[in-house]
């Protein structure tokens, strides 16, 4: 521990060539196409390289659990973090970088103003969710189908796909009518004008808190790194980026 101190404050007194160093972040699939970006800003302001693992937050938290080498984890929510801090493998309690929004999204030729009721049209056989024992948007995407009473009746048409990122794909292949997914999806530059897309009504379901922790791998391996880059989450370049991709923050 002395030594990786020592290090670290040396760096402090070099070129960013001399100790730049790389980060393994794990990412919750929702903000796969906003990380792009943070990752691409936090590089060019410390000369830190930056390799991601995409996947389901629940996913992600086993993995870390199994001693995956992964330095800093952005979950999808509050409570994976929340119990990777008291399982000893973060160096501090989750932090809030974000809130995110569901949306309905298809490809079809279906009318969405009518919102949640939408998902009755006869039209609509399969629809596209992450799992709720996965990811967290699954959860809430579950709480807004009973805030709309709609749960028991669409529950032989629902599709669970592993992560956010799959359900991008069941409905950007047409494999199922509509689904739901994150706001930060349908805004991203790879994605945007693409399909049809409306909010789900806040009141459906709970805020969705993003947390962020620095784990206890990258504070044995990555020290100074991975608290840069949890400082740079709360940076005005960060939040940019962030609100860009439809993100609110706290």
């Amino acid at each position: 521990m002395q030594r990786l101190r020592l290090f670290g404050w040396i760096c402090l007194w070099m070129p960013l060539s001399v100790c730049a160093d790389s980060l393994h972040i794990a990412v919750a699939a929702n903000v796969q196409f906003a990380f792009e970006e943070l990752a691409t800003a936090f590089t060019q302001q410390t000369g830190i390289q930056i390799t991601s693992s995409i996947g389901s937050s629940g996913k992600l938290t086993a993995q870390i659990l199994a001693s995956a080498p992964y330095d800093v984890f952005l979950s999808a929510d509050m409570d994976y973090p929340a119990s990777i801090y008291k399982s000893g493998l973060a160096v501090a309690p989750p932090v809030i970088y974000a809130y995110g929004t569901l949306v309905i999204w298809t490809f079809a030729d279906i009318d969405l103003t009518t919102g949640l009721q939408v998902l009755q049209d006869q039209r609509i056989s399969r629809i596209a969710l992450p799992n709720p024992r996965l990811a967290p948007y699954g959860r809430e995407t579950m709480r807004a189908l009973a805030y709309a009473q709609l749960d028991a009746a669409l529950k032989p048409k629902l599709i669970m796909g592993e992560s956010i990122a799959q359900v991008n794909q069941y409905i950007t292949s047409r494999a199922t009518d509509i689904g739901f997914t994150a706001k930060s999806v349908v805004l991203s530059p790879q994605l945007r004008g693409k399909g049809k897309w409306i909010d789900v009504p806040a009141a459906a379901y709970s805020p969705i808190a993003q947390g962020a922790v620095e784990l206890s791998y990258g504070y044995r391996t990555h020290p100074q790194s991975a608290q840069r880059f949890m400082q740079f989450l709360n940076s005005s370049a960060a939040r940019t980026i962030l609100q860009r991709y439809g993100y609110g923050l706290p």
